[in-house]
């Protein structure tokens, strides 16, 4: 056996080319120089979110020097997906036990008080109890870590991981912004971590926290090019803030270069989103297509959801209701309730519009199936009020059809599925909510000549998912109606800016 020098040392990388940049990561660890560098890299592609290569690196920094016991440290925590509420808790365990056989045993192992810190922290997380006590003892853990070790910048950067962790993947809005401000001081001393710009980005992904993301957005495009989720994750602001054509840049370069070889999935489903926004409907059919076409029956992890919110976004924003796409069958796969309830309903709309009752009632009844319907693993939103919006969105609009009589009954259904929609947590990413409430209460109210009552509507809506062109074009409309010719120009000149392509 080839012998080993043990340093303790301040490990950075910061690989030049533009194929291996991850960022810049500080983190002491005890073990040879070369085994380090591969840990530290695997450090910063976990912060990006990239876990299976973060394991590997891992598992070769253990291979170069057997004694790099944060290695194993390394590998146990890419089996915790906080923001997603994920965690393989017996994986987890597995690895951990490579340094030995009881918690006491592998703390035994760390050769210095932090690196014991740091495992006690990361045996608390996969120790005893439920999910949500060991996601708080962690979080305790980690601050802990930061009091006896203040200098320690990924102990901060973890901890503020750990605090959006405690949400169980609903945002609750007062912790994010606590995470927010964690992870941000980090970002303050260090402009290259990928760690410290994801997580300010994920505790200020909504509508009306975004703004405070968007210089860690910037930034994070430069910091880590060679993590797509990294490139993806700057979306999340830039969405939140209706910035479209970075919405769209972003997640084509997050979904690579192969783009014949394009799947349904997160990055694809976003970009999907992005076009309709900056009303390219034929590109985003044409991308719609392509991953139809490359879906296997079975499906990667998320591809089945996916699918079908890239399929009920398209046909509601580009309001194509006879396109062949209303007539493809919804193909049973691994998706949750709220995926099937968005397709039902785009689905249940176009027919409706079709004048197709017996196809509208057909997809009515699918999806009324969907609310309380229990919520699988799909990689997608399980938030139980999706459905039940959708459902009494649905129900309002045979209401109104049915004449004048109605319309009374079916916008009182409609402003309480819009009080509902508005109550829900706030949600970052294309709506599950397929075609928001506020968006279509508008839309209703115009057409009853009421453009004053539309107008705050659409307003609304906008507050909810700014920049959203159907909104815009609405408030455009309702502005010009009530006279109101400020707003009117300002809405239709952002729609401008949307569409300028």
């Amino acid at each position: 056996m080839r012998s080993v020098t043990f340093l303790l040392a301040w490990c950075t990388i910061t690989l030049a080319p533009a194929a291996a940049q991850v960022g810049t990561v500080h983190f002491p660890v005890t073990g040879s120089a070369e085994a380090r560098e591969v840990f530290t890299r695997g450090v910063a592609l976990l912060h990006s979110f990239e876990y299976d290569r973060a394991a590997a690196a891992f598992r070769e920094a253990r291979a170069l020097d057997p004694n790099l016991v944060m290695a194993v440290w390394g590998e146990a925590m890419t089996h915790t997906h906080p923001v997603w509420n994920e965690q393989d808790l017996d994986a987890a365990r597995t690895v951990l036990q490579r340094l030995g056989a009881t918690r006491e045993a592998r703390l035994a192992r760390a050769p210095t008080p932090r690196e014991r810190a740091w495992l006690a922290a990361v045996e608390t997380l996969y120790g005893d109890g439920s999910k949500p006590l060991r996601d708080t003892l962690y979080a305790r853990a980690m601050e802990q870590v930061v009091a006896d070790f203040p200098d320690d910048d990924e102990a901060q950067v973890f901890h503020a991981l750990a605090l959006i962790g405690l949400s169980q993947g609903v945002r609750h809005v007062p912790t994010y912004m606590r995470a927010g401000a964690v992870a941000n001081e980090a970002f303050r001393r260090n402009q290259d971590h990928p760690g410290a710009a994801h997580y300010v980005i994920h505790a200020f992904d909504d509508p009306v926290h975004a703004p405070l993301g968007l210089h860690a957005a910037n930034r994070y495009i430069d910091i880590a090019p060679a993590a797509p989720h990294a490139q993806h994750m700057t979306t999340h602001i830039f969405l939140a803030l209706g910035m479209w054509d970075r919405v769209v840049s972003q997640n084509e370069v997050a979904a690579g270069p192969d783009r014949a070889g394009w799947r349904a999935g997160h990055y694809t489903a976003w970009l999907g989103y992005g076009l309709l926004q900056q009303g390219r409907f034929d590109d985003a059919r044409e991308l719609l297509l392509r991953v139809h076409d490359n879906a296997t029956p079975s499906g990667r992890r998320g591809e089945s959801p996916n699918l079908l919110s890239m399929r009920a976004h398209y046909l509601i924003n580009s309001e194509r209701w006879d396109d062949p796409v209303s007539r493809w069958p919804v193909v049973p796969g691994p998706s949750g309730p709220v995926a099937q309830a968005m397709i039902h309903y785009a689905l249940g709309v176009a027919a409706f519009h079709r004048g197709d009752e017996p196809g509208a009632r057909e997809h009515l009844e699918a999806l009324t199936g969907t609310v309380g319907a229990e919520a699988r693993d799909d990689f997608y939103s399980a938030n139980p009020s999706v459905p039940a919006i959708l459902l009494l969105q649905f129900q309002a609009r045979l209401v109104r059809a049915e004449g004048a009589g109605g319309r009374d009954s079916a916008t009182a259904m409609l402003r309480h599925a819009a009080a509902t929609e508005a109550a829900m947590p706030a949600e970052f990413g294309p709506p599950d909510v397929v075609k928001p409430s506020f968006e279509l209460l508008g839309e209703w109210l115009l057409e009853d000549g009421r453009p004053a009552d539309a107008q705050r509507a659409f307003e609304q809506a906008l507050a909810l998912a700014p920049g959203r062109s159907l909104a815009l074009k609405g408030l455009a409309a309702a502005a010009t109606a009530a006279g109101d010719v400020a707003t009117a120009r300002e809405a239709r000149s952002r729609l401008a800016v949307n569409q300028r392509r």
